[in-house]
């Protein structure tokens, strides 16, 4: 997503997806209008790989005589408060952002869609905490289409699996690890958040995923909406173990020093060099592209191995911080209640999967379909997971989520002020 879209992994994308063919991959405008009756307009934010994909499966499905048509538009948030204005919205949205989700419910009618879709059928499929995802005052208001990963520990495989190291069960084994691998000469981690104006979100990562470790998906949700304080034990012990891996001399390649200037797309890179400069990168599952195009990486299956971010204690509650689309009902009638339910479809991303990043909320996905093994083991840790919560800076108000937050991380980091 950041920059926020680059956090959000090219390609979950969702569904829509319409299409490179019917709209040329429009991005940017917005400008085309809700069709006649028997046309149902989606707006997404997705990569073309997924749109296609998706538009493809759609085509298939829809009803005899509904056209699907799916406008890609860039910086949808925005543009949907633009249009909910102007009373011009289209007839489903896809928004990657739970809280813009809520604020489109407040300013504009939105359908609920707990009598429009099988709810018992997605209580049985959908990933753990998804459907909580999209509920707004007990009602579904969107339903996540595709998920992104982001509590996920990437390591060079061959010089993982030559070192004999194994994938830690809960968080003080992850401290073990990091101690085994400085003992062996190594350093262990890897580590960057700068991100041009959205420098700091890499951090923030960190933080939810130790505050839903240690406090629980309840506490993580009652964090982000601010009923617990910022500064409480869990957050303050949150900081304390993240002070403990990430500052301890020797934990980081370059240091506690070298973390705001690294960029966080290419910080994972020098674990692929022929001897490893560090050996685990915490980072969300859209990271692997970056390992392609400037790690050297040429073979995610053999050169990349990942474990789920551990749990407090092994075989505790095990969440996992993650994000995706939510697709919103803006208009109430039975075409668009038709290509809602295609949406819900358990099968709607099976197009899309096999040449993009697309990964299925559903946990009856046929994982087959994932272009690589990579991608299988990275869907396992959303499916295998206790809860699905959202990135909580994003859940936040922008000025802290994508603001005081970044920024103070940063300042931390950077010495320039205490925790307090």
């Amino acid at each position: 997503m950041r920059t926020r879209s680059m956090r959000r992994v090219a390609a979950f994308g969702m569904a829509a997806a319409v299409a490179t063919t019917m709209t040329g991959c429009l991005a940017g405008g917005g400008d085309e209008e809700a069709g006649g009756d028997n046309e149902v307009l989606v707006w997404v934010s997705v990569d073309p790989p997924v749109v296609e994909g998706l538009q493809s499966a759609l085509d298939a499905k829809a009803p005899d005589g509904v056209s699907i048509k799916v406008q890609r538009v860039d910086d949808i948030n925005s543009l949907i408060m633009q249009r909910i204005q102007a009373g011009d919205v289209p007839d489903i949205a896809l928004i990657p952002q739970p809280g813009v989700v809520k604020d489109v419910v407040a300013r504009t009618d939105t359908v609920a869609l707990d009598d429009v879709l099988d709810m018992d059928a997605l209580q049985e499929t959908m990933t753990p905490g998804t459907l909580e995802a999209g509920t707004v005052d007990g009602e579904l208001r969107g339903l996540l289409v595709s998920m992104n990963i982001k509590s996920l520990v990437f390591y060079n495989k061959k010089a993982w699996d030559k070192a004999g190291y194994q994938a830690p069960e809960s968080i003080d084994e992850l401290n073990q690890l990091t101690e085994q691998i400085k003992s062996d000469g190594g350093t262990p981690w890897c580590m960057g958040i700068e991100s041009e104006a959205a420098t700091g979100w890499p951090a923030t990562d960190w933080f939810e995923d130790l505050v839903m470790r240690y406090g629980g998906a309840d506490v993580y949700n009652q964090w982000v909406a601010h009923e617990v304080p910022f500064d409480s034990d869990v957050v303050r012990q949150a900081a304390g173990e993240f002070e403990e891996l990430m500052f301890t001399d020797g934990n980081v390649l370059g240091g506690r020093q070298s973390i705001p200037s690294t960029n966080f797309g290419t910080a994972g890179n020098p674990m692929f060099k022929a001897e490893p400069e560090c050996w685990l990168y915490k980072q969300g599952s859209f990271i692997t592209g970056f390992f392609q195009e400037s790690g050297g990486v040429k073979d995610l299956d053999a050169e990349v191995g990942v474990f789920g971010f551990p749990p407090a204690e092994a075989g505790g509650d095990n969440p996992v911080l993650g994000g995706g689309d939510l697709a919103v009902m803006l208009s109430d009638d039975d075409n668009t209640a038709a290509v809602m339910n295609l949406l819900a479809d358990p099968t709607i991303g099976e197009e899309a999967a096999p040449n993009s990043s697309f990964i299925s909320p559903h946990t009856t996905f046929d994982a087959s379909l994932y272009p690589n093994d990579l991608t299988r083991d990275i869907a396992n840790v959303g499916y295998d997971s206790t809860a699905f919560l959202f990135d909580g800076s994003d859940q936040m108000p922008g000025e802290v989520g994508a603001g005081s937050f970044w920024k103070e991380m940063t300042a931390w980091i950077a010495d320039q002020q205490d925790l307090d």
